[in-house]
């Protein structure tokens, strides 16, 4: 999955961001909100329907930078558009923030925090047993482990 964002259109990149990178009340950034911010931080002029049309595929060939003023308002770095390598590493990252924005999965970790490693193996091996009695994927079949 990582990968097929990694090295997707630049439509599935900037639209992956506007789902990954949340507000800290969980709800996705507006396309006049992440216009305004980056104007707001001396960015270059882009407008809402501009982000719209980048996110949907319309357009599909923006100035550097514009990628450049997209990937530091969603905290990213530029190479995410250009370099596929940092693009997988990057999608992995946002990937645990999102599981960490689950408040009963962030209440697990910080639990776990201080833990031996045979005990973190433990939890680990007993949670992906209960993946499986649930039917669940492994969320880390795509990744390294």
């Amino acid at each position: 999955m990582a990968e097929d964002i990694a090295r997707g259109p630049l439509a599935t990149k900037v639209n992956h961001l506007f789902t990954a990178v949340r507000q800290a009340g969980g709800d996705e950034y507006t396309f006049d909100e992440v216009a305004e911010a980056i104007r707001a931080q001396g960015g270059p002029t882009i407008s809402a329907t501009y982000l719209w049309q980048l996110r949907k595929g319309l357009r599909d060939n923006p100035t550097k930078r514009h990628l450049e003023a997209i990937a530091g308002f969603f905290g990213v770095p530029p190479a995410y558009f250009f370099d596929d390598e940092a693009a997988d590493r990057i999608n992995a990252e946002l990937a645990l923030l999102s599981a960490l924005r689950d408040a009963p999965v962030r209440n697990i970790a910080l639990r776990a925090r201080g833990l031996s490693a045979k005990s973190l193996e433990a939890i680990s091996d007993m949670v992906d047993r209960v993946r499986e009695l649930e039917g669940l994927p492994d969320p880390l079949a795509d990744t390294d482990r």
